[in-house]
Protein backbone atom coordinates (compact mmCIF):
# COMPACT_ATOMS: atom_id res chain seq x y z
CA UNK A 1 0.00 0.00 0.00
CA UNK A 2 2.75 2.13 0.25
CA UNK A 3 3.85 2.01 -3.38
CA UNK A 4 -0.07 3.45 -3.91
CA UNK A 5 0.55 6.62 -1.52
CA UNK A 6 3.81 7.40 -2.81
CA UNK A 7 2.76 7.03 -6.56
CA UNK A 8 0.02 9.58 -6.01
CA UNK A 9 1.64 12.05 -4.15
CA UNK A 10 4.90 11.57 -6.55
CA UNK A 11 2.42 12.27 -9.29
CA UNK A 12 1.29 15.56 -8.19
CA UNK A 13 4.54 16.90 -7.38
CA UNK A 14 6.10 15.94 -10.51
CA UNK A 15 3.21 17.58 -12.56
CA UNK A 16 4.06 20.97 -10.96
CA UNK A 17 7.64 20.20 -11.87
CA UNK A 18 7.00 19.70 -15.40
CA UNK A 19 4.60 22.08 -15.86
CA UNK A 20 6.76 25.12 -15.23
CA UNK A 21 6.80 27.15 -18.49
CA UNK A 22 11.24 26.03 -18.75
CA UNK A 23 10.12 22.64 -19.72
CA UNK A 24 7.94 23.43 -22.25
CA UNK A 25 8.59 22.32 -25.53
CA UNK A 26 7.86 24.27 -28.87
CA UNK A 27 5.40 21.55 -29.47
CA UNK A 28 2.81 21.48 -26.90
CA UNK A 29 1.67 17.76 -27.66
CA UNK A 30 3.51 14.50 -28.66
CA UNK A 31 1.90 12.02 -31.45
CA UNK A 32 1.54 8.51 -30.86
CA UNK A 33 1.29 6.04 -33.88
CA UNK A 34 0.30 2.93 -32.01
CA UNK A 35 1.48 0.08 -33.88
CA UNK A 36 3.38 1.65 -36.92
CA UNK A 37 2.71 -1.00 -40.16
CA UNK A 38 -0.27 -2.42 -38.29
CA UNK A 39 -2.95 0.66 -37.89
CA UNK A 40 -5.60 -0.80 -40.10
CA UNK A 41 -5.93 -3.52 -37.82
CA UNK A 42 -5.14 -1.82 -34.79
CA UNK A 43 -8.90 -1.95 -33.41
CA UNK A 44 -8.46 -5.52 -33.21
CA UNK A 45 -5.13 -5.96 -31.42
CA UNK A 46 -6.59 -3.80 -28.75
CA UNK A 47 -9.62 -6.59 -27.78
CA UNK A 48 -6.75 -8.73 -26.80
CA UNK A 49 -5.19 -5.73 -24.85
CA UNK A 50 -8.15 -4.72 -23.15
CA UNK A 51 -9.03 -8.89 -21.98
CA UNK A 52 -5.43 -8.69 -20.38
CA UNK A 53 -5.72 -5.22 -18.64
CA UNK A 54 -9.01 -6.59 -17.25
CA UNK A 55 -7.32 -9.73 -15.83
CA UNK A 56 -4.66 -7.24 -14.41
CA UNK A 57 -7.17 -5.30 -12.65
CA UNK A 58 -8.87 -8.20 -11.35
CA UNK A 59 -6.46 -10.47 -10.46
CA UNK A 60 -3.97 -8.31 -8.75
CA UNK A 61 -6.64 -6.09 -7.02
CA UNK A 62 -8.21 -9.92 -5.89
CA UNK A 63 -4.24 -10.82 -5.04
CA UNK A 64 -4.22 -7.70 -2.75
CA UNK A 65 -7.58 -7.72 -0.86
CA UNK A 66 -6.97 -11.60 -0.13
CA UNK A 67 -3.66 -11.01 1.76
CA UNK A 68 -4.90 -7.50 3.47
CA UNK A 69 -8.01 -9.27 5.03
CA UNK A 70 -6.24 -13.01 5.54
CA UNK A 71 -3.89 -12.59 8.88
CA UNK A 72 -2.08 -16.21 7.88
CA UNK A 73 -0.94 -14.29 4.73
CA UNK A 74 0.88 -11.65 6.99
CA UNK A 75 4.13 -13.98 5.64
CA UNK A 76 7.22 -12.63 3.66
CA UNK A 77 6.10 -14.37 0.25
CA UNK A 78 3.19 -12.84 0.85
CA UNK A 79 3.97 -9.21 1.45
CA UNK A 80 6.65 -9.05 -0.92
CA UNK A 81 3.34 -10.63 -3.49
CA UNK A 82 1.62 -7.84 -2.40
CA UNK A 83 3.87 -5.29 -3.37
CA UNK A 84 4.39 -6.77 -7.04
CA UNK A 85 0.83 -6.54 -7.50
CA UNK A 86 0.49 -3.07 -6.82
CA UNK A 87 3.35 -2.48 -8.58
CA UNK A 88 1.73 -4.31 -11.38
CA UNK A 89 -1.41 -2.59 -11.09
CA UNK A 90 0.33 0.87 -11.55
CA UNK A 91 2.51 -0.15 -14.29
CA UNK A 92 -0.53 -1.74 -16.34
CA UNK A 93 -2.73 1.58 -15.34
CA UNK A 94 0.19 3.69 -16.54
CA UNK A 95 -0.01 2.81 -20.42
CA UNK A 96 -2.52 0.68 -21.38
CA UNK A 97 -5.98 3.03 -20.98
CA UNK A 98 -4.05 5.61 -23.13
CA UNK A 99 -2.63 2.61 -26.01
CA UNK A 100 -6.15 1.51 -26.11
CA UNK A 101 -7.41 5.51 -26.47
CA UNK A 102 -4.70 5.56 -29.37
CA UNK A 103 -5.94 2.15 -30.67
CA UNK A 104 -9.79 2.35 -30.69
CA UNK A 105 -10.95 5.82 -30.79
CA UNK A 106 -7.27 7.33 -32.39
CA UNK A 107 -6.47 9.70 -29.19
CA UNK A 108 -3.05 10.21 -30.61
CA UNK A 109 -2.10 13.00 -28.92
CA UNK A 110 -0.52 13.19 -25.75
CA UNK A 111 0.75 16.65 -24.03
CA UNK A 112 4.82 16.96 -23.10
CA UNK A 113 4.07 17.02 -19.07
CA UNK A 114 1.95 14.01 -19.72
CA UNK A 115 4.37 12.36 -21.59
CA UNK A 116 7.05 12.74 -19.37
CA UNK A 117 5.34 11.52 -16.19
CA UNK A 118 4.18 8.00 -17.93
CA UNK A 119 7.82 8.06 -19.01
CA UNK A 120 9.29 7.87 -15.63
CA UNK A 121 6.33 5.57 -14.28
CA UNK A 122 6.59 3.15 -16.57
CA UNK A 123 10.55 2.59 -16.19
CA UNK A 124 10.40 3.89 -12.22
CA UNK A 125 8.51 0.57 -11.43
CA UNK A 126 9.56 -1.92 -13.74
CA UNK A 127 12.69 -1.01 -11.76
CA UNK A 128 10.98 -1.25 -8.63
CA UNK A 129 9.31 -4.82 -9.70
CA UNK A 130 12.60 -5.71 -10.63
CA UNK A 131 13.70 -5.46 -6.89
CA UNK A 132 10.68 -7.09 -5.66
CA UNK A 133 11.70 -10.09 -7.87
CA UNK A 134 15.28 -9.72 -6.24
CA UNK A 135 13.42 -9.89 -2.44
CA UNK A 136 11.74 -12.79 -3.81
CA UNK A 137 14.26 -14.69 -4.31
CA UNK A 138 15.94 -13.92 -1.12
CA UNK A 139 12.97 -15.03 0.54
CA UNK A 140 12.62 -18.59 -1.36
CA UNK A 141 16.36 -18.62 -0.53
CA UNK A 142 15.73 -18.13 3.08
CA UNK A 143 12.81 -20.11 3.28
CA UNK A 144 14.88 -23.24 1.59
CA UNK A 145 18.30 -22.91 2.90
CA UNK A 146 17.49 -21.80 6.33
CA UNK A 147 13.99 -22.40 6.62
CA UNK A 148 14.41 -22.43 11.02
CA UNK A 149 15.30 -19.13 10.66
CA UNK A 150 13.36 -17.64 8.01
CA UNK A 151 10.73 -16.27 10.41
CA UNK A 152 13.53 -14.18 12.46
CA UNK A 153 15.72 -12.92 9.25
CA UNK A 154 13.13 -11.59 7.47
CA UNK A 155 10.51 -9.99 10.25
CA UNK A 156 7.84 -7.50 9.05
CA UNK A 157 10.51 -4.62 9.90
CA UNK A 158 13.09 -5.95 7.82
CA UNK A 159 10.90 -6.57 4.55
CA UNK A 160 9.23 -3.11 5.70
CA UNK A 161 12.80 -1.89 4.88
CA UNK A 162 13.55 -3.81 1.43
CA UNK A 163 10.16 -2.57 0.50
CA UNK A 164 11.03 0.56 1.35
CA UNK A 165 15.08 0.51 -0.49
CA UNK A 166 12.80 -0.95 -4.09
CA UNK A 167 10.94 2.21 -3.52
CA UNK A 168 13.48 4.97 -3.40
CA UNK A 169 16.35 2.68 -5.98
CA UNK A 170 14.03 2.94 -8.26
CA UNK A 171 12.80 6.93 -7.86
CA UNK A 172 16.23 8.19 -7.41
CA UNK A 173 17.42 6.07 -10.53
CA UNK A 174 14.55 7.01 -13.03
CA UNK A 175 14.12 11.02 -11.45
CA UNK A 176 17.10 12.14 -13.85
CA UNK A 177 15.17 10.93 -16.85
CA UNK A 178 12.67 13.77 -17.16
CA UNK A 179 15.28 16.34 -16.13
CA UNK A 180 17.65 15.20 -18.72
CA UNK A 181 14.96 15.22 -21.43
CA UNK A 182 14.36 18.91 -20.09
CA UNK A 183 17.48 19.90 -21.67
CA UNK A 184 17.04 18.70 -25.15
CA UNK A 185 15.69 20.27 -28.17
CA UNK A 186 12.74 18.75 -29.84
CA UNK A 187 12.52 19.99 -33.57
CA UNK A 188 9.50 19.57 -35.73
CA UNK A 189 9.08 15.83 -35.45
CA UNK A 190 7.29 15.25 -32.47
CA UNK A 191 6.22 12.01 -33.71
CA UNK A 192 6.86 8.82 -31.52
CA UNK A 193 6.09 5.53 -33.53
CA UNK A 194 5.13 3.95 -30.07
CA UNK A 195 1.97 3.43 -28.25
CA UNK A 196 2.93 5.12 -25.10
CA UNK A 197 6.14 7.50 -24.47
CA UNK A 198 9.34 5.27 -24.11
CA UNK A 199 12.56 6.87 -23.21
CA UNK A 200 14.68 5.51 -25.73
CA UNK A 201 11.12 6.81 -28.48
CA UNK A 202 11.41 10.09 -26.87
CA UNK A 203 14.90 10.43 -27.06
CA UNK A 204 15.68 9.40 -30.35
CA UNK A 205 13.05 12.63 -31.68
CA UNK A 206 15.48 15.08 -30.09
CA UNK A 207 17.39 17.11 -32.84
CA UNK A 208 20.30 18.04 -30.23
CA UNK A 209 22.90 16.17 -28.62
CA UNK A 210 21.63 13.11 -26.94
CA UNK A 211 24.76 11.13 -25.46
CA UNK A 212 24.07 11.84 -21.91
CA UNK A 213 20.48 10.66 -22.28
CA UNK A 214 21.66 7.51 -23.90
CA UNK A 215 24.37 6.96 -21.86
CA UNK A 216 22.63 7.39 -18.49
CA UNK A 217 19.56 5.11 -20.09
CA UNK A 218 22.11 2.27 -20.64
CA UNK A 219 23.83 2.59 -17.21
CA UNK A 220 20.52 2.78 -15.63
CA UNK A 221 19.33 -0.63 -17.35
CA UNK A 222 22.78 -2.17 -16.90
CA UNK A 223 22.95 -1.10 -13.20
CA UNK A 224 19.78 -1.97 -12.23
CA UNK A 225 18.74 -5.33 -14.90
CA UNK A 226 22.88 -6.52 -14.45
CA UNK A 227 22.82 -6.43 -10.44
CA UNK A 228 19.01 -7.49 -10.13
CA UNK A 229 19.75 -10.82 -12.28
CA UNK A 230 22.86 -11.41 -10.61
CA UNK A 231 21.55 -11.18 -7.28
CA UNK A 232 18.46 -13.83 -8.48
CA UNK A 233 21.00 -16.16 -10.50
CA UNK A 234 23.28 -16.05 -7.08
CA UNK A 235 20.16 -16.83 -5.17
CA UNK A 236 18.74 -20.20 -7.32
CA UNK A 237 22.56 -21.34 -7.15
CA UNK A 238 22.49 -21.48 -3.81
CA UNK A 239 18.92 -22.80 -3.82
CA UNK A 240 19.68 -25.78 -6.52
CA UNK A 241 23.06 -26.13 -3.95
CA UNK A 242 20.76 -26.78 -1.05
CA UNK A 243 18.48 -28.94 -2.49
CA UNK A 244 20.39 -31.38 -4.20
CA UNK A 245 21.74 -32.10 -0.39
CA UNK A 246 18.32 -33.41 0.28
CA UNK A 247 17.72 -36.72 0.26
CA UNK A 248 14.63 -38.35 -1.69
CA UNK A 249 13.22 -37.07 -5.32
CA UNK A 250 9.91 -36.46 -3.50
CA UNK A 251 11.35 -34.23 -0.97
CA UNK A 252 13.38 -32.76 -4.18
CA UNK A 253 10.86 -31.67 -5.90
CA UNK A 254 8.71 -29.79 -3.35
CA UNK A 255 11.45 -27.72 -2.51
CA UNK A 256 11.83 -27.09 -6.49
CA UNK A 257 7.87 -26.68 -6.97
CA UNK A 258 7.89 -24.20 -4.64
CA UNK A 259 10.41 -22.01 -6.53
CA UNK A 260 8.57 -22.88 -9.80
CA UNK A 261 6.02 -19.93 -9.80
CA UNK A 262 8.81 -17.36 -9.18
CA UNK A 263 11.18 -18.58 -11.63
CA UNK A 264 8.12 -18.54 -15.00
CA UNK A 265 7.26 -14.53 -13.22
CA UNK A 266 11.17 -14.13 -13.53
CA UNK A 267 11.08 -15.17 -17.27
CA UNK A 268 8.30 -13.46 -18.09
CA UNK A 269 9.15 -10.17 -16.84
CA UNK A 270 13.13 -10.09 -17.77
CA UNK A 271 12.52 -11.63 -21.60
CA UNK A 272 10.63 -9.05 -23.26
CA UNK A 273 12.34 -6.40 -21.18
CA UNK A 274 15.93 -7.24 -22.57
CA UNK A 275 14.53 -7.80 -25.73
CA UNK A 276 12.71 -4.49 -26.03
CA UNK A 277 15.85 -2.71 -24.52
CA UNK A 278 18.30 -4.45 -26.80
CA UNK A 279 16.15 -4.01 -29.62
CA UNK A 280 15.81 -0.29 -29.45
CA UNK A 281 19.56 0.06 -29.22
CA UNK A 282 20.88 -2.49 -31.68
CA UNK A 283 18.23 -4.20 -33.52
CA UNK A 284 17.85 -1.89 -36.28
CA UNK A 285 16.67 -5.59 -38.60
CA UNK A 286 13.57 -5.98 -36.33
CA UNK A 287 10.72 -5.18 -37.96
CA UNK A 288 9.39 -1.92 -36.33
CA UNK A 289 5.77 -3.39 -35.13
CA UNK A 290 6.85 -6.68 -33.82
CA UNK A 291 9.16 -4.32 -31.37
CA UNK A 292 6.21 -1.77 -30.09
CA UNK A 293 4.23 -5.75 -30.01
CA UNK A 294 6.45 -6.87 -27.58
CA UNK A 295 6.98 -3.69 -25.85
CA UNK A 296 3.14 -3.06 -25.42
CA UNK A 297 2.78 -6.44 -24.16
CA UNK A 298 5.62 -6.57 -22.08
CA UNK A 299 4.02 -3.94 -19.60
CA UNK A 300 0.78 -5.98 -19.58
CA UNK A 301 1.28 -9.53 -19.70
CA UNK A 302 3.33 -10.15 -16.26
CA UNK A 303 0.88 -7.77 -14.34
CA UNK A 304 -2.28 -10.29 -16.30
CA UNK A 305 -0.31 -13.55 -15.80
CA UNK A 306 1.25 -12.81 -12.24
CA UNK A 307 -2.10 -13.37 -10.18
CA UNK A 308 -2.94 -16.59 -12.67
CA UNK A 309 0.62 -18.00 -11.71
CA UNK A 310 0.48 -17.53 -7.86
CA UNK A 311 -3.45 -18.15 -7.76
CA UNK A 312 -2.59 -21.79 -8.96
CA UNK A 313 0.27 -22.21 -7.45
CA UNK A 314 -0.45 -21.18 -3.95
CA UNK A 315 -2.57 -23.18 -2.16
CA UNK A 316 -3.36 -20.80 0.44
CA UNK A 317 -4.57 -17.86 -2.12
CA UNK A 318 -6.04 -20.54 -4.69
CA UNK A 319 -8.49 -21.69 -1.44
CA UNK A 320 -9.53 -18.39 -0.49
CA UNK A 321 -10.08 -17.59 -4.04
CA UNK A 322 -12.75 -20.49 -4.07
CA UNK A 323 -14.11 -19.53 -0.46
CA UNK A 324 -15.28 -15.82 -2.25
CA UNK A 325 -16.68 -17.64 -5.04
CA UNK A 326 -18.67 -20.24 -3.12
CA UNK A 327 -16.84 -22.92 -4.63
CA UNK A 328 -15.43 -26.30 -2.58
CA UNK A 329 -11.59 -26.91 -3.31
Amino acid sequence: MTFVFFSSSLSKSLMMVLSNSSWRLPHPSFFLVGIPGLEESQHWIALPLSVLYVLALVGNVTVLFIIWTEPSLHQPMYLFLAMLATIDLVLASSTTPKTLAVLLVHGHDIGYTICLIQMFFIHAFSSMESGVLVAMALDRYVAICHPLHHSTILHPEVIGCIGVAVLVRGLLLLTPFPILLRRLIFCEATIIGHAYCEHMAVVKLACSDTTVNRAYGLAVALLVVGLDVLAIAVSYVLIFQAVLKVPGNKARLKAFSTCGSHVFVILIFYVPGMFSFLTHRFGHHVPHHIHVLLATLYLLVPPALNPLVYGVKTQQIRQRVLRIFYIKP
